[in-house]
């Protein structure tokens, strides 16, 4: 099988001479190089996750091999695709593929800190978002499903914007990694029902479908059918039944999915957790070490030497070795395109670079008004004063509310909604994907997550902001923390945050939350907060 990429010269679609996918001989000790990685790595400190990343091995090799377009040498390449890690304790799949392709700082020493006590480790137990390669910081499940999303929609909103006919600039697809647990969480499912209503054909979601959670079998706690429930969100879906061994099979629906049309892609790929281990399909292998006998057991069956550790042969190195140079080829053809698009379209062209570099126009800050109310204000009177303004003449600014534009005021006029082109709604709102406005639905939670993505895209190139009561921020402080642990750039406006919120009753009241976000380290905590404040 041949794997090609097309040539995207002034169709922002990095490219490089086709890939022959390998024989099946390569593949087998790659796969099996890989899992016996995991063990060790596990093994060497007592903990850790092995099962999961063991069991995705294949699922990786499709991804940063064949399909996945990034560049390891230039890590915040602008048009890379977006990898996102949800099930991050599975993180050792993500920081051994960093590795094996060649991230300067995933050094082999660094890739044997997982889970140790050094203070120059590069490898937590989770990702986070200030190490190369890593797009979000994923911890709580769910959340980076939410924060794919976020990232999709950044993409969409970025390239109907700016990419004009035969230069599509903006041009990068989203990944994000599950596992069955994700499935279950409830921000996860908010996201989805908000990714298939958007019909984001730039966002996959590829499921290891090891069905196996903490406490046991999936079917302890779930017995839907996934893949109905996914259609029925308005996403395609794409079974692979062995993703244990068929990286064809892989790489086909991957490619499938990058060429969608019309709506998200859910591949539903079946693995086994803790392959060849002793406790492969079980609970037990999702978050311990095998324990030395089983590890030397795992080598042995795989044609390994069990008293060496840590092996990455010159063979499995050779594999890889082609993606720090393809990926700067990428790099230098997009550069190429942007130059001759600033040529071409020299107006809208240095408005891109700008946001490329995270700059807001210089006269940004002209928008915020010069006067403000003299007697006192409600806060969702003030806010809209503040931000309507700003958000209609800076494009860096995404506005969203969870259902509640009219209440929080949040809202200006001749604004465009973000929203599927064909979508026409009975109550005549409607959009495009250039939209800077963001109706979330009753999804406080998501709107919270997937303002995590949009800020997570580049640094300030898109600035959401997010509205709602006060009260409501609590089903959202998940997400809200999340954002904070990252040092994302993202605005939050809680209005009705009074205790004096009386003819709504006690539900409405926000006693206890002031103190909650005044505790969280990283983020501005402005109450009360008036026009000018």
């Amino acid at each position: 099988m041949t794997v090609t990429q097309s040539n995207g010269v002034h169709k922002g679609l990095p490219s490089a001479l086709p890939l022959v996918q390998k024989s099946s001989k390569d593949h087998d000790l790659v796969l099996k190089t890989f899992r016996l990685l995991i063990a060790d790595l596990c093994q060497q400190f007592g903990g850790g996750h092995p099962g999961g990343a063991i069991g995705m091995a294949a699922i990786g090799v499709s991804l940063w091999k064949y399909v996945m377009r990034y560049a390891p040498h230039t890590p915040d390449f602008f048009n890379r695709d977006r990898f996102v890690l949800s099930n991050g304790h599975t993180c050792l799949f993500q920081y051994s593929f960093l590795h094996l392709t060649g991230y300067k700082a995933m050094t082999f020493d660094q890739l044997k800190s997982y889970h140790s006590d050094r203070v120059d480790a590069l490898c937590p137990g989770h990702p986070e978002i200030e190490h190369e390669g890593i797009e979000v910081t994923t911890g709580p499940l769910g959340q980076g499903i939410a924060n794919a999303v976020g990232l999709a929609m950044a993409t969409k909103n970025l390239a109907t914007t700016y990419n004009r006919p035969g230069y599509n600039v903006v041009s990068n697809h989203t990944w994000c990694m599950i596992g069955d647990a994700c499935l279950q969480e409830g921000v996860a499912l908010e996201a989805i029902s908000l990714a298939g209503h958007f019909r984001l054909n730039n966002l996959t979601v590829i499921y290891d479908n090891n069905q196996i959670t903490c406490d046991g079998s999936v079917d302890l706690t779930n017995t839907e059918n996934i893949n109905d429930k996914m259609r029925a969100s308005g996403w395609d879906v794409i079974d692979v039944e062995d993703g244990c061994y068929d990286i064809e099979a892989i790489v086909r629906a991957l490619e499938q999915a990058r060429g969608s049309q019309g709506k998200p892609t859910f591949i539903n790929v079946k693995t086994i957790i803790g392959l060849d281990s002793h406790v492969a399909g079980t609970a037990t292998a999702h978050g311990a070490a095998f324990g030395v006998n089983s590890v030397a057991d795992i080598k042995k069956l795989n044609g390994f030497d069990p008293e060496e550790h840590f092996v990455i042969g010159d063979a499995v190195r050779q594999f890889f070795q082609e993606l720090p140079a393809r990926g700067e080829q990428w790099v230098q053809e997009w550069k190429q395109l942007v130059d001759d698009y600033a040529t071409k379209h020299p107006e809208i062209g240095a408005e891109f670079q700008a946001r490329v570099r995270g700059e807001l126009p210089a006269n940004w800050e002209q928008h915020i008004p010069s006067s403000f109310p003299e007697k006192p204000t409600a806060s969702r009177a003030s806010s809209g004063l503040v931000f309507n303004p700003i958000a209609k003449e800076v494009k860096s600014f995404m506005v969203g509310t969870a259902d509640l534009s009219p209440s929080v005021n949040m809202i200006w006029p001749g604004k465009i909604d973000f929203q599927h082109p064909d979508l026409r709604t009975i109550c005549g709102i409607n959009g495009n994907y250039s939209g800077r406005y963001i109706h979330y639905g009753i999804r406080e939670h998501a709107m919270c997550a997937i303002s995590n993505g949009l800020a997570a895209y580049a640094p300030n190139t898109i600035i959401p902001v997010t509205s709602s009561f006060f009260m409501f921020y609590l089903y959202a402080a998940p997400a809200v923390r999340m954002g904070a642990l990252q040092h994302l750039q993202a605005i939050h406006v809680a209005t009705h945050d009074s205790i004096g919120m009386g003819e709504d009753g006690p539900t409405h009241q926000p006693i206890e939350l002031a103190a909650l976000y005044r505790a969280m380290p990283n983020i501005l905590y402005i109450r009360p907060g008036d026009s000018e404040e």
